[in-house]
Order: structure tokens, then C-alpha cells, then sequence
């Protein structure tokens, strides 16, 4: 099987069920755990990493089937390893916990999460002391890169807003394991207006996205195979997470043509074919989604996964934009051509002079080993709390 796009992604599936078995059924809610297992495994198949909470679970009174999917989740990767691709990069779960966590594991459970916690499969994100759901959903949206929901109440919409403000795709699923009015049933009915739907996700190569969302509707006679089939199509298809790239676009000025070809044979190359990020350049010949061009530098920037920001030039709006990139706490990789003049503050922060001569390949590993030195660089001014 060819590589997939979701390779290395951390998908996210998140919601709950209601109690009301008028609005969620045994039988429906017993297809929709079947479903999330299934597309479990075949994400893991395709070397997906995922975000998943660790926490209690309580059950329906109704039918004693839990409320969340989240222990579905660990059983079904814990089944799933032998099938995991062996160069897959990074843990194959964060886990996401609060101070209490461990104390409220179910006991049926206890064996599966020792055994999982302790390898280096897991990687464990603590919400610090806070036992506030919103704390915790910040920490899921921060590691998230795709969101996949379904039923739920507040808490999805809550963590649909986290992953839209940071430029993620979310996917919410129609299934009736909610009310129509809320959750991920809120968000489908949202999208179904076709002006909103590249709100919740886009497809590469311009996708129709409102066709798609049309296809995970899922009618009651559509198998849970077929249902997943779908489904990953979709996860596959989506836009690449973005890398914004900041730089001198005038072919005027002196420095352009060292600054397009170190972005077309560096950057370009070692962000899209090897990182698998998308890199966009607003430059006035792409379709706009916004009304001035600088709502759409800020609108693109705003949502990037990472930036990239090249200062050779020293252009005004270069350093604008690399401020912004900065103080949002984006990844932010800072770039110039080797012997340029910058400003005293931009000297003190950790960057790549790279040179317009020399091997290719040389250059490319050059970028490549800083990108991996600074990638996980903490923001300028790190936000504490004054109190948690």
C-alpha cells in the first residue's frame, strides 16, 4: 500500500452520547461504537497517531453502554499494533490527563493502560491540576491535527472552535447519538450550507468539500464498512496542514532571485515532499478567500500550522508578519541569506543563514537539521497562569 497522507497525523476523534434513548438508541449507539472501532484500525493500518484523554467512563443508565468512546479508542489501538507501519514517526497516542486521572481508570481497563503508559507508545500531556474539561480540550486541540466528531454537547463545539482557530480540519459526523441541535450534529447541519463548509475543512487541490460532507452523511442502510471506506477517503483528501511562508515577493528588488531559489529548492522541497506540509505564498495570484489582501496574509498566517520567514531584504512587512507569527506562538523557522544586515533582535533569535551556492542536497540537510533543532522551540514569553 502506498503511503498515505495521514501518515504520521494525530487524528482526534471526540463526543458522547446522550441518555435519551428516544434520540440515541441501543442499536444506534452500538453502530456508532462499531464504527469508531473499525476506523480506528484502519487509521492505525495507515500509520495515524492519534490524541485520546484518559479518564472515567461513565455509563448510560439506560442501557449500562458507555457515554464516550475514549477506552474503545485504547482497546481497539492496543488490538491494532501488530498492523502499525514500523517507521511511523512520533508515539502512536498522546494521552491527555488531569491530576486525577489515574485514580478514575476503570478497573476492566487498569491492566491495558499500565501496559500502554509505560512504552513509548504513549506520550502523557498533563492538564496540570486543573480537572476543568476546557483545559483539557486545549491540550487535545494543541496536539490534534485533524478533529473527527460526533454526538457530544458543548465540549464538541467548544473543541471545533479550538481546532478552526488554529487552521485544523474538523469532520463532524451525522450520526443520531445526539441531539440534532448540538454537537458534532450542530456542526454537520452548519456545513450543509455550502458557503460554511471550507470552514470545517478544505480538500487539496481545491476539493469540492460541501460534496464531501454530503458523502458522510451515512443513511441507516450504509454498512459500517462502507461508512469507514468513506470516511478515510475523506481524511485523506484533506488540504495538507499549512506552512504560511513570509518572504520577499517583489522581483524588482536585488535579493529576489536568491530568495526564489532557495524557496524553490530548499524550502518547497523539504516542507511539502518530506514534512507533507502545504506551503502557501500570498503573492496576488492565488484565488483570494478574503476581501484585501492583508486580511488575507493575516486570515492565512493566523490559521498556519508553521511558518516559515525568510528576512533577507529586511522588508517592513517581513518583520510585521514574523512579530505576529511569534506572538500567536506559532513554529516559527526565521531564515536569511548568509551576511545579511539584521536588526539587533533578530540576531539574538535562533535562525538559519543559508547560502545561494553549494550542493543542493547540502543546502536541503541544512534546513532540514535546524527545522528539526527548533521545532519544538517554546514561545517567547511562555503563558503561565497566575494560578492553577
Amino acid at each position: 500500500m502506498a503511503r498515505s497522507p495521514l501518515f504520521g497525523r494525530r487524528i482526534h476523534i471526540a463526543g458522547s452520547i446522550v441518555e435519551d434513548l428516544a434520540v440515541a438508541s441501543t442499536a444506534d449507539v452500538n453502530q456508532a461504537r462499531e464504527l469508531v472501532a473499525a476506523l480506528v484500525k484502519e487509521l492505525v493500518r495507515r500509520g495515524a497517531n492519534f490524541v485520546v484523554p484518559v479518564d472515567a467512563e461513565p455509563l448510560r443508565k439506560s442501557d449500562g453502554l458507555p457515554i464516550c468512546f475514549d477506552w474503545l479508542i485504547w482497546k481497539t489501538l492496543k488490538e491494532s499494533l501488530a498492523s502499525r507501519p514500523a517507521n511511523v514517526s512520533g508515539p502512536l497516542a498522546v494521552a491527555v490527563q488531569h491530576h486525577k486521572s489515574e485514580d478514575q481508570v476503570p478497573a476492566e481497563y487498569v491492566d491495558l493502560w499500565d501496559e500502554l503508559r509505560s512504552s513509548p507508545m504513549v506520550k502523557i500531556e498533563n492538564a496540570a491540576h486543573w480537572n476543568m474539561a476546557s483545559k483539557r480540550m486545549e491540550a487535545q486541540a494543541r496536539f490534534g491535527d485533524i478533529l473527527v466528531a460526533l454526538g457530544g454537547t458543548e465540549g464538541v463545539l467548544y473543541l471545533a472552535n479550538l481546532y478552526h482557530d488554529s487552521g485544523k480540519p474538523i469532520i463532524p459526523l451525522h450520526l443520531p447519538v445526539s441531539p440534532e441541535t448540538t454537537g458534532a450534529r450542530r456542526l454537520y447541519s452548519f456545513g450543509l450550507t455550502s458557503s460554511q463548509t471550507r470552514r470545517l475543512f478544505q480538500i487539496a487541490d481545491d476539493g469540492d468539500a460541501h460534496d464531501w460532507l454530503n458523502r458522510i452523511r451515512f443513511p441507516a442502510r450504509q454498512s459500517v464498512a462502507d461508512r469507514v471506506a468513506v470516511l478515510v477517503d475523506l481524511l485523506e483528501a484533506l488540504e495538507r496542514p499549512k506552512a504560511f511562508a513570509v518572504r520577499l515577493l517583489n522581483p524588482d528588488l536585488p535579493d529576489y532571485a536568491d530568495v526564489q531559489g532557495f524557496f524553490d529548492n530548499v524550502v518547497q522541497p523539504v516542507i511539502e515532499n518530506e514534512l507533507g506540509y502545504r506551503l502557501v505564498v500570498i503573492d496576488g495570484r492565488q484565488a483570494y478567500d478574503h476581501s484585501r489582501i492583508d486580511q488575507e496574509i493575516f486570515a492565512k498566517l493566523h490559521r498556519s500550522s508553521v511558518v516559515i520567514a525568510d528576512i533577507t531584504g529586511g522588508r517592513p512587512n517581513c518583520f510585521l508578519e514574523l512579530g505576529y507569527a511569534l506572538g500567536r506562538g506559532l513554529p516559527t523557522m526565521v531564515t536569511a541569506r548568509e551576511g545579511s544586515n539584521l536588526p539587533f533582535d533578530i540576531t539574538t533569535f535562533s535562525g538559519l543563514h543559508w547560502k545561494n551556492s553549494g550542493a543542493t542536497e547540502d543546502r536541503r540537510r541544512a534546513f532540514r537539521e535546524h527545522w528539526q533543532a527548533i521545532r519544538t522551540r517554546p514561545s517567547l514569553v511562555p503563558a503561565e497562569p497566575l494560578i492553577s
